[in-house]
């Protein structure tokens, strides 16, 4: 085992942890100092998070947990009972996980998800709780942390959800904080804040395990890397050596995956656009501007990349190019013709034109359905009858027939993402964060759009899956000649498979150009600042 120089707070041995007889984590070893950040890396199901998971005993229902040597500052965490867990918890390890929407109580507000524990383990006085807590909202970068704290989850924006998880690991100044994908969700600009905030909390002595399938975010703040597959560490070392000389064929693949530096050449398309966006307007029930006179334009086989900082606009300019949401003002317009003016019962008929993919897959699955019957529902919206069309009742044969063949199109559909078919059978929620948003990519493809407004399609996924996702969809593009509004917070994907980009702030678009362009020369003070908070690998 690698021990962390200066002794550790942390000692891992030999941890396995196991559900029903499948072993998820074999044999895991490490060890992290008081002050050192361990960054854990490795494939969407290697066992990142169920080691995670083991060391606050929260492995899950089913679980059988082992391990040689199991010990926090002398503490011996094997045999702990639940109540043994919840004294440890928020007070000596800190928790911060994956998927924000789920780990925050839709029923409370961020406020008393963050006041939790610093109510538990009496931290502060009943007086003090509300200034604390807007003062850790506001540390990781809340914006008006006062007013956001009376908010419940669903009113705040993926990145705002993140950083309120973040806040609530933070209240009890824990000796360990293990933080599972923190960044995930987090524009450029918030990343580097939370990176900083991280690194002050590392630099004041708090030992990190992070989790991430960000490279980039793990050269940043990583002091040794373990790098995960199959349950097992391949590959552990200083954060240097394991990226610039990595020994393992495996930690060579992933580097490999990380995307690339250099924009796509510049193209041009001739002919009218298929998404036209003119001088649109929307404002909430309060009266808060989300979007003011936008304008973009998308022509067949382009991909625009749409960046920005969480809640300048961009979730919303999805929504209304959708028709989810009507403009107040200005109008959307699908191959020259009316769309956003459109009736839903006009719009139905032609929705199949055009496939989303959303940021938060776990909330846009039905969670009572079938991955078969989630495509398969997408699949029935390619038939939908005309207005007017009569209604023929089917043969026995015809149904079976058709059954056969929507059970063949769901199986190309996932093999198209990269799925193999035995996961046709599965719920949402025994899937993978990276299977889920490769289920939902497979769900929007299904239709065969002309149009694919994509929200942080890859945001979820490792570095290896990644690229294969970008590598499907430029495919894809080239192929089928499928347009693309590309959303993401990640500007080294958006360079990856942009060829223009538009810039989003305040609900405006202060910068559009070809992506060539808006990387070597960026006109606006806004997007130069966004590119030099971008986390570099090397």
């Amino acid at each position: 085992m690698t021990l962390s120089p200066g002794g550790s707070l942390l000692d891992v041995e030999n941890l396995s942890v196991s559900f029903h007889g499948a072993v998820a984590v074999d044999g895991v070893s490490f060890s992290i100092a008081p002050g050192e950040c361990l960054a854990l890396v490795g494939e969407s199901g290697s066992g990142k998070s169920v080691t995670a998971r083991a060391l606050v005993g929260l492995a899950g229902k089913g679980a059988k947990v082992r391990a040689g040597r199991l010990v926090l500052d002398g503490q011996d965490l094997r045999g702990h009972r639940p109540r043994d867990w919840r004294r440890l918890r928020g007070r000596r390890i800190g928790l911060v996980l994956q998927d924000a929407l789920t780990a925050l109580d839709p029923l409370r507000t961020v406020g008393a998800e963050v006041a939790e524990g610093l109510r538990a383990h009496r931290l502060a006085s009943r007086g003090e709780v509300a200034g604390r807590v807007s003062e850790l909202l506001g540390a990781v970068g809340v914006p008006n942390p006062d007013e956001r704290r009376h908010q419940y989850p669903h009113q705040l924006s993926g990145g705002l959800r993140q950083r309120a998880l973040i806040a609530g690991a933070l209240a009890g100044e824990p000796e360990l904080l293990i933080a599972d994908e923190p960044t995930t969700a987090l524009d450029v600009s918030v990343q580097a804040r939370i990176l900083d905030l991280l690194a002050e909390r590392r630099a004041a002595g708090t030992a990190l395990l992070l989790i991430s399938h960000d490279l980039a975010v793990v050269a940043r703040l990583a002091d040794r890397i373990a790098v995960m597959r199959a349950g097992r560490i391949v590959e552990l070392g200083p954060a240097g050596e394991v990226l610039s000389e990595p020994r393992h064929p495996y930690t060579r693949e992933l580097l490999a995956a990380v995307p690339s530096a250099a924009p796509r050449p510049a193209r041009t398309f001739p002919g009218s656009a298929l998404l036209s966006v003119r001088e649109v307007g929307k404002r909430f029930a309060d009266g808060t501007a989300a979007l003011e006179g936008v304008s973009l334009e998308v022509s067949p086989g382009e991909i625009l990349g749409l960046v920005g900082e969480s809640g300048s606009g961009k979730t919303t300019l999805a929504r209304v190019a959708l028709g989810l949401l009507a403009p107040d003002g200005g109008e959307v317009l699908l191959d020259g013709e009316p769309w956003s003016a459109l009736t839903e019962r006009e719009r139905r008929p032609l929705r199949h034109r055009v496939g989303v993919v959303w940021q938060d897959p776990l909330s846009s699955l039905d969670p009572r359905h079938t991955v078969a019957k989630l495509i398969g529902e997408a699949l029935s919206t390619r038939h939908e009858r005309e207005p007017g069309e009569a209604r023929r009742p089917r043969e026995t044969g015809e149904v079976l027939s058709a059954r056969h063949s929507r059970g063949i199109a769901v199986a190309e559909s996932l093999a198209m993402v990269g799925l193999g078919p035995e996961l046709a059978s599965r719920r949402p929620h025994q899937l993978s964060g990276g299977q889920r948003q490769r289920v939902a990519i497979a769900r929007a493809l299904a239709v065969r759009p002309s149009l694919l407004i994509c929200d942080e399609p890859v945001s979820a996924l490792d570095v290896s899956i990644q690229a294969q996702v970008l590598d499907l969809l430029l495919r894809l593009r080239d192929e089928l000649g499928l347009a693309m509004l590309f959303i993401s917070h990640d500007l080294a994907v958006i360079r990856q498979v942009s060829d223009r980009v538009a810039v989003m702030r305040a609900g405006r678009v202060v910068e559009t150009a070809h992506a060539a362009d808006l990387f070597a020369q960026p006109r606006h003070a806004y997007t130069r600042a966004l590119l030099q908070a971008v986390p570099r690998v090397a």
